[in-house]
């Protein structure tokens, strides 16, 4: 893969992934792609020895497909797309000729991982090979990520170039999410995530892709690049991306978008001119703009939208847990963490722990919470590592370079809380929040402006 010199060539592939997701592929072909995509990625790397940056080009694109190969079941099993994003990030690691600095801290984070394997506890009719896989492999492909990341340089144009690889099959996923769910109007609504607006497949997952589309959407605007070429299309794409998010009715996906996006806006106008009144003014559009979105998801679902969002039933009655259930498999956590806190129950044994103490058979949502019950003092050990490092290289980075870092940041750190590592995307976006952001004339071997 490589990047393209003129906007012509951007808005020949948006268009493309716009149709691709038009014509609602049928999974055994999906299966085709999203293994050719493999195969091609593995050979584009070897072949240019990773020398423009097609191992993070190539992951970029993985990451960004994910949740659209699962909705079309076009993956021939579900941890695919981790293992291609780690076999890329691997070979370019091992094949480039650049000398790259390996972060110690993050080989012992991946040590802290493995240790755990060796208590496990499962139930016997239970594989402990899935438990493991299931559990490790989004954790595991965070370290890499990080090891392959950590103080690499990117220029600008590069990593504005990684995110609009990113943003092409989000731009299927919508594209298939409009011609295979019903009229939005004909979906019945009530106070929990609704999975017939999502395609048929899990909110959570559709919601963080959703809103991880339309930040990307709005970086672009903010830089005066096009997507599709015409402002006017990517700023009603934009909007229909988060319409389709906020009607999934999965909160986590779009309030940590929002989060990310207002990050970003913060740092970038600080590294401009008239810092506080562009800031103002871009986030007041911004604002206005969501909020215009809002009501018109809101009146297209009669109102259950505000429910939602107020921690409403569909009768709008107020809940008494906020969180979807989230607290007490938390609770939960804690408590095995406190019973078992130095090695703690071991990998997978989170959800057979709930079954035996509040009846709950779940596996966690919540990563944070998940390291400590299952690795005890080695999980937190890890999440200190996993917090204390981006903060410390974000803060010695200038307001632009800080804009693009924080909000990857962010996003890492709210989606492992409300979905724990289900996908390769908070994996991926961690490792992006360690880089050294350059102007494109510091990297002369670096990717071209495209």
């Amino acid at each position: 893969m490589q990047l393209y010199k003129t906007k012509n060539n951007n808005l020949l592939l948006a268009l493309f992934h716009l149709f691709l997701g038009a014509l609602l592929l049928t999974g055994l072909f999906m299966k085709v792609i999203s293994a050719a995509i493999l195969i091609v990625g593995i050979v584009v790397i070897i072949k240019s020895k990773n020398q423009h940056n097609e191992a993070i080009l190539w992951s970029a694109y993985v990451v960004g497909a994910e949740v659209f190969f699962r909705m079309s079941k076009g993956l021939y099993f579900y941890e695919l797309p981790k293992y291609s994003v780690l076999l890329f990030l691997i070979i370019g690691l091992v094949i480039e000729k650049k000398n790259h600095h390996i972060s110690v801290s993050y080989l012992f984070y991946i040590l802290l991982l493995l240790i755990g394997i060796s208590f496990v506890n499962l139930p016997y009719e239970e594989s402990v090979r899935t438990a493991i896989a299931f559990n490790l492999s989004g954790p595991v492909l965070l370290g890499v990520s990080a090891i392959y990341f950590y103080k690499r340089k990117i220029p600008i144009s590069t990593m504005l170039s990684i995110l609009f690889f990113m943003a092409l099959p989000i731009i299927s996923m919508v594209s298939l999410l409009y011609f295979k769910t019903p009229s939005i109007s004909d979906i019945e609504f009530g106070g929990v995530s609704n999975r017939t607006a999502s395609g048929g497949y899990g909110p959570n997952q559709v919601a963080t892709i959703l809103g991880v589309g339309a930040f990307i959407f709005m970086v672009y605007l903010v830089f005066k690049r096009r997507i599709f070429s015409w402002m006017i299309v990517d700023v009603l794409i934009m909007g229909y991306l988060i319409f389709r998010g906020l009607v999934t009715f999965s909160r986590g996906g779009m309030i940590t978008a929002l989060i990310a996006g207002l990050a970003f806006l913060f740092f970038y106008f600080m590294s401009q001119e008239n810092k506080i009144q562009n800031f103002l003014k871009f986030t007041g559009l911004a604002l206005v703009f969501g909020i215009i979105m809002f009501i018109s998801a809101t009146n297209a679902t009669d109102g259950m939208l505000v429910n939602r969002y107020t921690n409403k039933n569909a009768l709008g009655v107020e809940k008494q847990d906020a969180t979807a259930g989230r607290l007490t498999i938390i609770g939960s956590e804690f408590k095995s963490f406190l019973e078992n806190p130095f090695f703690g129950i071991g990998i997978g044994g989170g959800k057979f722990y709930r079954m035996d103490e509040i009846n709950v058979e779940v596996a966690s949502h919540n990563e944070l919470s998940r390291l400590l019950g299952e690795h005890g003092m080695l999980g937190l050990i890890a999440l200190l590592i996993l917090i204390s490092i981006p903060i410390k290289h974000i803060l010695g980075q200038p307001y632009l370079a800080r804009a693009f870092l924080s909000a990857f940041f962010v996003f890492w750190f709210l989606t492992i809380n409300h979905s724990a590592m289900r996908v390769a995307f908070p994996a991926f976006i961690y490792g992006l929040s360690l880089v050294i952001i350059t102007n494109d004339e510091e990297e002369e071997d670096s990717v071209h402006r495209y």
